[in-house]
């Protein structure tokens, strides 16, 4: 049945020609791009516990209404149920990375901050990310603070999605993966509060409660951890010892009066100390460039021996730092170099 009608979804039709979120394909889309299976998982969810709507997920459509009732009423179960609302397509506009900044304020507008699927993401932690990076930026001229509020991309998944969506022109909505971190070692659940914390600080959203909390545990884990290393065990150190794949914290003799949750923290940094220094290393070397701002005025016309294609391409997205530069599809090390020495002798 879907098949036979789908020359009446807009999708199908030409009615609609953008390109849809890859991860939320409507029914139609998944008969037609995985015509080989023979079923379909479909999810009943309800909508609250004050109200009697079912929310049917797995089976979101662009088709006509009368397809839409004719679909539930073959589906086992759902015979006599009624449609409150029908599906229906939705094709919303959005800015280029060229028009926004990192601070996600529009670049033609002072002080207009975009967040969510018009700066061109699909689901709700990558909008709920971009509206704290938006709101903390917007607010931040009320409180007579002129710095902008920018996470880097060790430090964050914020700062990686908004890195890419200010650096990369999408061809699809985008979504916020693990695998677009190059720096993903860092960014680690049981090491959240050790990366954003001093952040939250700095920007008055920590409490001086929660900020002497944060600060003990740090400190507990930093001491534990020197003891360890003084510690002999079979030959090393303990520190040494908890680095093998079969020792655990729970089997570490002399233990027992650490809280289990530092131990376990201190577990983690010992089984991954080593990728995690080499992972170091290599932020470290690109540390210079990210801390590089470029000025919002920066003439690019003027920089001398820069390439024709790269002048365009950073006229075009102005990035804000040479590390962002540099991740600017043809922009090379050499390109980046030109530009630094510019930099550098503007400023002097």
């Amino acid at each position: 049945m879907i098949r036979a009608n789908l020359h009446r979804a807009p999708m199908y039709s030409g009615q609609i020609a953008s390109t849809g979120p890859r991860y939320c394909p409507s029914i139609e889309d998944k008969v037609v791009r995985f015509a080989d299976k023979t079923s379909h998982h479909i999810f009943l969810e309800p909508e609250g516990l004050d109200t009697g709507e079912i929310y049917c997920n797995g089976i979101s459509t662009t088709l006509p209404t009368d397809v839409q009732e004719e679909m539930i009423a073959l589906i086992p179960g759902l015979e006599n149920a009624r449609i409150l609302r029908h599906g229906y397509a939705v094709e919303y506009d959005m800015v280029w990375p060229t028009q926004i900044r990192s601070t996600l304020e529009t670049k033609k507008i002072g002080g207009l901050f975009l967040a969510g699927q018009i700066n061109g993401t699909s689901g709700y932690e990558e909008a709920a990310a971009q509206g704290l990076i938006a709101g903390i930026n917007a607010a931040h001229p009320a409180a007579n603070q002129a710095t902008d509020f920018v996470l880097r991309r060790d430090q964050a998944y914020i700062g990686v999605l908004i890195d890419d969506l200010v650096t990369k022109p999408p061809t699809e909505p985008y979504r916020m993966f693990t695998s677009r971190a190059e720096h993903r070692l860092h960014l680690r659940s049981d090491n959240a509060d050790e990366r954003l914390t001093a952040s939250g600080r700095e920007i008055g959203l920590v409490d001086d409660d929660r900020w002497s909390r944060f600060m003990a545990r740090r400190d507990s884990v930093d001491g534990t951890i020197a003891v360890l290393k003084s510690m002999r065990l079979e030959g090393g150190s303990a520190f040494d010892w908890l680095r093998r794949p079969e020792s655990t914290w729970e089997n570490l003799p002399g233990t027992h009066d650490i809280a289990p949750e530092i131990g376990r923290l201190i577990e983690i940094r010992a089984k991954y100390a080593g990728y995690i220094a080499r992972q170091d290393r290599a932020i470290e070397r690109f540390a210079q460039l990210e801390e590089k701002i470029i000025p919002h005025a920066t003439d690019y016309a003027s920089v001398i021996g820069l390439r024709n294609e790269a002048r365009q391409k950073l006229i075009k997205f102005t990035p804000r730092s040479l590390g962002q530069a540099l991740r600017i599809s043809g922009i090379t090390p050499a390109d980046v170099t030109v530009l630094a020495v510019h930099l550098d002798r503007t400023a002097r």
